[in-house]
Formats: structure tokens, C-alpha cells, sequence
């Protein structure tokens, strides 16, 4: 638990000892929000704009130590080889999330104005309110047309990993400007309570992406019996040590994506899940990365993704933190602190997001 009082300027010791006490790891576990409840909190329609329904609190600037590398004079381009590049998406669903995110970055980094954000957003109107909430960050806003894939998303067992833009990942490489080498992809339902420099700085040696592993984990159930039945679907495993890795914390060699074509050999499992008699999987966006890097992972400690904090794809059960140190919590799962929080049905560690919370009308 000392690892809380280090990184956390918000927390007297007291709510430390709350938070994370033993006794209230147990208690019933919050259920997930519904999807109209969702609705209530954070949906409008696409033709609104978003700033005149939220209100976030504006973030004075935080300035690099000394020892930073200074960017360029001015306004820093994008291809400036000092910045760190943190690929984050944008909707209206998960902006809450994405702001505390940014806000997160920004608290723990040694050199916040070397940080440069690409946000991946399907919507208009956004990047007013991230520069009214932020008025001095690095960031450009791309857009992604949900059409792209569209006609490839199967039905999955949570409706959110159907959402268009929850496939923009698969599309940094072309999106980002050719001279972005490497980026960060995060989630929006995470904070850092490390140096995100740490992170940027991780050897993938001659691997494309890395990510934390999970050696342990059942592999075969990420995909349907009909798969591993059918020697042209498993046989892509042979030679190769797959382990599952969560692909909301990935470092990216974007150079190396173009070069090899990966975009394309994920779309191609996506239309495999779409026109064979028989699904191959049923988790959304995740499957088609195992199938294309499990066991060509460069891996990373775990303290950077500790992940399931939002429970199930089913219920949103509270969890408890893996054993080891953190850098990273991410409410992976269905249930989502914001809506906990405000629901007055939250999990003890939800309590470690509120922090870097912006709304205004947040409790």
C-alpha cells in the first residue's frame, strides 16, 4: 500500500487505509452501470456540440523540469524527435475517462510539454473542449470514419466493443504523420501514476509492438472451439508461444507496422470472423491482435497495465490490484469509475481515479 501514498497527492492517510483496506475488498461488488444509465450520463446526439453539455475544470499548465530536452522554439511539430506520442481516442461515451487520462499523464510526467497527444475521434466538436480544458497541451485531432470498419465488426458480448472507434488502434499508422516512429496507444479508462517516460523508453527490440503478458491465462478461451478444431484457423499459433496481452497499454514501432502491413492482416481475421459459417471469437476488438502478435510481443513489466479493474464483460464486480508494484490502473471490464462514483455504487479502488476526475459536476 505504499506505493498509493508515494504517487498520490489527493489522498491523506486516512482514505489510503479505506480504500484498499481488507475488509472492504469483500463487499458485494458493485453492478455494472446499464447501457441506458450510460446514456443518461454522457449521450447526446453527434449533431450537438459537446462543450455546451459538459463542463470540465481548466488545467493550469505544467511545466518540464530542467533536465528536460527542450522542443523546438514556438509551436513544436509533430515529427519533433524530443516528443513522447500518446494515442488516445475520443467519444462522447468515454470522454470523461479520456480527459482523466490526459490529466494523469500530465501530473506524473517529469516533462508534461514533451508530451504530444493524437487523439483518434468520429464525432465533431471535441477538440474545443480538450483545449478549453487544456489550453497549453500538444495535441491534433484525427478523424476516423467509422465507415472503414463498419462492414467488419461482429457482434461481441459487450456493446461497446462494437463501437467503430474502439477499432481506430488497428489504423495509427496511417492516421499519424509518417515522421510519428513510435506511439503509445492508451485506453480511455486509465490513469498513470508513473513517468510515462518510463514507458516510451521500453526496448521492443526487434518486436513491433510491446505489452504486458499474461503467461498464465487460458489462452484458448479467447477464441471458439470451431477455431481450434479447424487446422487452418489454430495452425497460425504453431512455432509461436502465444500469451494473452491486453491491447489498451501497447508501444507501438509504427515503422515497423507500415513495413510489415499489419493493418491488413487484422482486417483480414476480421473478415474471416465475418464470413465463415462460424464465429472464431467473440471478444471484439482484441482477437484479431492475438491472432496477429501473440508470441512476437515485446514484453513489459506489468506494473503498466494493471488491468480488470472494471470487473467482468458482464456485471462490473469489483476487483482487487494484482499483487506487484503499479504504474498504470486501467478499468478494463464493464464497469467504468465515473458511472460508479456518480451512481454512489462504487468499488474501493475507484476512489485512486477521482483524482484526476475534470467534470464539474462530479461528487
Amino acid at each position: 500500500m505504499l506505493w498509493i501514498m508515494r504517487f498520490s497527492g489527493f489522498f491523506s492517510a486516512a482514505m489510503v487505509i479505506v480504500v484498499l483496506s481488507p475488509s472492504l475488498q469483500s463487499f458485494h461488488p458493485a453492478e455494472a452501470i446499464t447501457s441506458s444509465q450510460a446514456d443518461m450520463y454522457l449521450r447526446f446526439p453527434t449533431s450537438t456540440n459537446p462543450s455546451a453539455k459538459f463542463s470540465f475544470r481548466k488545467v493550469e499548465a505544467f511545466r518540464n523540469a530542467d533536465e528536460c530536452h527542450s522542443t523546438t522554439l514556438g509551436k513544436p511539430s509533430v515529427c519533433d524527435p524530443s516528443l513522447v506520442h500518446v494515442a488516445i481516442t475520443l467519444d462522447v461515451e468515454y470522454l470523461r475517462g479520456s480527459l482523466a487520462a490526459v490529466h494523469s499523464i500530465l501530473q506524473h510526467s517529469k516533462c508534461p510539454e514533451s508530451v504530444f497527444f493524437h487523439f483518434l475521434v468520429s464525432e465533431t466538436g471535441l477538440e474545443t473542449l480538450v483545449r478549453s480544458t487544456f489550453p497549453e497541451l500538444k495535441f491534433k485531432v484525427y478523424y476516423f470514419d467509422p465507415e472503414r470498419v463498419r462492414s467488419l465488426i461482429s457482434s461481441s458480448v459487450r456493446q461497446a466493443l462494437e463501437q467503430p472507434l474502439n477499432y481506430a488502434r488497428n489504423y495509427l499508422a496511417d492516421l499519424l504523420e509518417s515522421c510519428v516512429k513510435r506511439v503509445i496507444y492508451l485506453d480511455s479508462d486509465l490513469v498513470l501514476v508513473d513517468d510515462i517516460w518510463k514507458l516510451w523508453n521500453t526496448s521492443l527490440g526487434k518486436k513491433t509492438i510491446g505489452a504486458p503478458e499474461y503467461c498464465h491465462a487460458n489462452f484458448t478461451k479467447y477464441f471458439t472451439k470451431h477455431f481450434w478444431l479447424d487446422a487452418r484457423f489454430s495452425g497460425v499459433f504453431s512455432g509461436r508461444s502465444p500469451c494473452y496481452f491486453n491491447t489498451g497499454v501497447m508501444v507501438i514501432d509504427l515503422g515497423k507496422w507500415r513495413r510489415f502491413g499489419y493493418t491488413r492482416q487484422i482486417e483480414w481475421w476480421m473478415e474471416i470472423q465475418k464470413t465463415n459459417p462460424y464465429r472464431i471469437y467473440e471478444l471484439g476488438s482484441l482477437p484479431p491482435y492475438l491472432l496477429v502478435f501473440a508470441g512476437h510481443v515485446a514484453p513489459i513489466e506489468h506494473r503498466w497495465n494493471q488491468h480488470g479493474l472494471g470487473g467482468d464483460n458482464v456485471r462490473g464486480s469489483c476487483r482487487n490490484l494484482h499483487p506487484g508494484p503499479v504504474s498504470l490502473l486501467h478499468w478494463s471490464g464493464s464497469g467504468k469509475p465515473w458511472l460508479r462514483l456518480d451512481s454512489n455504487q462504487p468499488c474501493p479502488l475507484d476512489s485512486l481515479w477521482a483524482p484526476y476526475d475534470l467534470y464539474r459536476h462530479s461528487t
